[in-house]
């Protein structure tokens, strides 16, 4: 039998927590980045953002934050702009609910987003409950 040369499985991460319910320094963003929200998660370490400066990327979640940062539609994120391809851009830090609450306050996200909610599609905030009305009278005829 092989003798084991690793520190353990992949369990042996799950014990590793970095205190994230420690306050950090709230990062503003620098020349070559931008403010974010996800639309979509794409599967592959990628999801789909819409930048506040009205552009969609493609964006890519980089290796550190891969398994340890989970990301979700609706969070507000800081990616890095790519000097060669205006369309895609990579996550570079994710901000906490209250981080992104404070970013809104200082007045570097716009009022009109919309915080600790998924977004919601067009078509569902508009439409009304379809629902189909039987009357008594027809169920007596069959």
């Amino acid at each position: 039998m092989p003798k084991n040369k690793g520190k353990g499985g992949k369990n042996r991460m799950r014990g590793k927590n970095e205190a994230d319910d420690e306050k950090r320094e709230l990062v503003f963003k620098e020349d070559g980045q931008e403010y974010a929200q996800v639309l979509r998660m794409l599967g592959n370490g990628r999801c789909e953002a819409m930048c506040i400066d009205g552009t969609k990327r493609l964006c890519h979640i980089r290796g550190k934050m891969h398994k340890k940062v989970w990301i979700a539609a609706g969070d507000i994120i800081l990616v890095g702009l790519r000097d060669y391809q205006d369309d895609k851009a990579d996550v570079v830090l994710k901000y906490m609910p209250d981080e992104a609450r404070l970013l809104k306050a200082y007045g570097e996200l716009p009022e009109n987003t919309r915080l600790n909610e998924g977004i919601v599609d067009e078509e569902e905030e508009g439409s009304v409950d379809d629902y189909v009305e039987f009357e008594d009278e027809d169920i007596d005829k069959i």
